[in-house]
């Protein structure tokens, strides 16, 4: 009796799936890993348009260019940085994003192209871990919005009027109070599906800039005009200024370490890959270099009105809000209204999601991204993310040591897809343990990925200890850490790719043959047949441009 009630509660919490899947099926795959099928394929090029300028409209991206102020460069010497930055970062973005919007599968399916069917899971895990500690940051910049929404209405809602509680914690009541407030009402939105939340990135995208120009216009006319503003000039020269600017453009295109992995999560959703290209690839680095400038310039005002550099936007509203007048709380609480929108939007998209879809192939058999989603959200909460966000440096530091590890992955995910296979995956064998599968390699673990993967690591850890200030290292090793994104990317993409020379593996293509452009709905049980183009060799024989009988292994 016993046995059944717990196998009925199992059986209760299990996520849904198709019938007819085996025990082993039943942890590879759900409803949520499976293909994206052509009625949720919603995304068109305009909701890419809009997901990235909203996302671009978020505390990080100002806190990011404003700190290369703090760093000692001009405000065009920071947008410069900015621009090559966050345009190298959307080719890589779209890189990544082809294979979801050609086969409709998100970032953890994919890895298993590469890694593995179970190598896959490190990944995945590494991913999952880093998405809730960012949530929980991006969660305290947005409970500092909800703090100066309510300090504008109450303004004896500050640190001192009120008393602190939790002393010895590293935070007192009122930041608290309001980071948590803020992930209260974050929580509605997680229950949203991913076909759906486009529609929250479209009402930010039309509020949020219209906040941030406001916010823009406000320091300059306070500042007495955009010319004292511009004028101040770089307190760097030399060698020091050359690699300033080379740190500020690797710190753009850390930003974005965590969306080049799993930009397939959201381009699985697209009617077509070319919705996910130049939508992407354009917006980008205009979006992420127009909110940078109303960063840098407000940041750069700081020094003017009050004496002192602030990098951190909020910190700036703070300073207007201690000014009084009716006039500034009103401009304070509109404003932090909509960057507490901004920040719950990037939270949604670049976390929530992205650490329910890792989540949900940890254990797909209990857990889909929405109660993945939960999951990241009650980890976000536990964390104390104000530790990260004390200074420009540890931020920035942070941004790098997370790089170093997420592009030894898009290293291997891109060299695999792109040079090795050359656009060819068998979508039903991603879903298979079968020791026989092209995908199981050695034990479902695939040993070049992650020789590759150490191999990009290993080449950015000296600069890293470094970095942190635990040892002296040789200068070359700090230069390369400088360029830290860049080497663990080429080193482990050069390794995958000799390596898969070396030691060829199976599933590749002679020439360049993607088969995902006709995949519908796909049946994973065992023994079934379903009428999908599932990228079977016979459909690679058959495909557009196979007709000169290109080999297939």
């Amino acid at each position: 009796m016993v046995g059944l009630r717990a196998r009925k509660w199992t059986t209760l919490l299990e996520a849904e799936h198709e019938p007819g899947l085996t025990n082993k099926q039943l942890m590879l795959t759900n409803d949520d890993l499976k293909p994206v099928e052509p009625a949720r394929r919603q995304w068109g090029p305009w909701n890419f348009v809009a997901f990235w300028i909203a996302d671009s409209f978020n505390i990080n991206t100002w806190m990011i260019s404003s700190s290369m102020i703090m760093g000692g460069l001009s405000w065009w010497q920071s947008w410069i940085c900015v621009w090559i930055g966050y345009f190298i970062a959307g080719c890589f973005i779209c890189a990544t994003g082809r294979i979801g919007a050609t086969y409709h599968i998100g970032f953890p399916v994919v890895a298993r192209s590469s890694f593995g069917i179970y190598g896959a899971l490190w990944p995945v895990f590494n991913r999952a871990a880093m998405a809730c500690v960012w949530y929980g940051v991006q969660g305290w910049i947005g409970g500092h919005c909800v703090k100066l929404m309510i300090a504008a209405i109450w303004p004896s809602w500050r640190v001192g009027n009120i008393k602190n509680g939790i002393e010895g914690s590293g935070t007192n009541t009122v930041d608290f109070v309001s980071f948590f407030l803020f992930w209260l009402f974050s929580l509605p939105a997680i229950w949203f599906p991913v076909h759906k939340i486009r529609h929250l990135f479209t009402v930010k995208g039309y509020v949020v800039p219209v906040a941030g120009f406001a916010f823009f216009g406000w320091c300059i006319k306070s500042a007495g005009g955009l010319g004292p503003i511009v004028r101040q000039p770089s307190s760097l020269s030399g060698s020091d200024l050359a690699w300033e600017i080379i740190k500020g453009i690797m710190s753009s295109i850390a930003n974005f370490a965590t969306l080049i992995v799993n930009d397939p999560d959201f381009s699985r959703f697209a009617g077509k890959p070319k919705d996910a290209f130049w939508s992407q690839l354009l917006t980008i680095p205009c979006g992420f270099a127009f909110t940078s400038f109303i960063g840098i310039i407000c940041s750069s005002s700081s020094s003017l009105l009050f004496d002192e550099p602030i990098w951190d936007p909020l910190d700036l509203l703070e300073r207007f809000l201690e000014k009084g007048g009716s006039g500034n709380r009103a401009g304070v609480f509109f404003i932090a209204t909509a960057f507490s929108l901004a920040q719950l939007g990037t939270n949604i998209a670049a976390n929530s999601v992205s650490a329910g879809t890792d989540m949900t192939a940890l254990l797909p058999r209990y857990i889909n991204i929405r109660r993945g989603g939960y999951v990241c959200a009650a980890v976000g909460l536990a964390m104390c993310p104000w530790n990260l966000l004390s200074s420009s440096n540890k931020f920035t530091l942070y941004l790098s040591a997370y790089s170093v590890f997420l592009s030894s992955i898009a290293g291997v995910l891109i060299c695999d897809y792109y040079f090795v296979r050359r656009g060819y995956l068998q979508i039903k064998d991603l879903y298979s343990a079968r020791k026989h599968g092209p995908y199981y390699f050695t034990f479902g673990v695939h040993w070049r990925a992650y020789a590759a993967y150490i191999s990009g690591i290993l080449i950015n850890i000296v600069g890293f200890v470094g970095a942190v200030g635990a040892h002296k290292v040789p200068k070359g090793a700090e230069y390369i850490y400088n360029v830290n994104f860049f080497a663990g990317f080429l080193i482990s993409s050069g390794a995958y790719y000799l390596l898969c020379r070396v030691f060829p593996i199976p599933a590749v293509s002679d020439t360049w043959c993607e088969v995902g452009e006709d995949i519908s709905e796909v049946t994973l049980a065992e023994g079934s047949d379903d009428s999908s183009r599932e990228g079977t060799v016979q459909d690679v024989e058959t495909a557009e441009g196979k007709e000169k009988g290109d080999r297939v292994y």
